[in-house]
């Protein structure tokens, strides 16, 4: 199993349940191949650097996980085919520094999220 980061960029013009249904869809999708997903880094929506089929924002979101190699071609082609993706990347981290690196990347979208479930159940008290 090797550490990944994926890198997904989605229309911003879905609704918030068709966006998270797109996250929770390439996170199954990582699942099903073998892979698991250690964190999710949703940065929300952000404006593009040029526009990408006349979509001038995008959402990003970033996936840490470790997978097969064999699935990595497999997740790249089903997102390929997908329309409400943008563009994707896929970053392999495999020596000692990148995956010292990724691990700290790792506690830091999984302490994020943390923290916003923190301020989401304190601003409901």
């Amino acid at each position: 199993m090797n550490n990944y980061e994926l890198l997904v960029i989605i229309k911003a013009t879905l609704t918030d349940e068709e966006i998270n249904a797109q996250v929770e869809s390439v996170k199954s999708d990582i699942a099903n191949l073998g892979g698991e997903v250690l964190a999710v880094d949703a940065m929300g929506v952000r404006k593009l650097a040029y526009e990408i089929n006349k979509n001038p924002r995008g959402y990003y979101a970033v996936f840490y996980h470790k997978s097969p190699a064999s699935s990595i071609e497999e997740i790249e082609r089903k997102l390929r085919y997908n329309e409400n993706v943008l563009k994707f990347f896929t970053y392999k981290y495999s020596k000692k520094k990148e995956v010292a690196h990724f691990e700290k990347l790792v506690a830091n979208a999984a302490g994020s999220k943390e923290e916003s479930k923190e301020e989401t159940a304190s601003s409901e008290a």
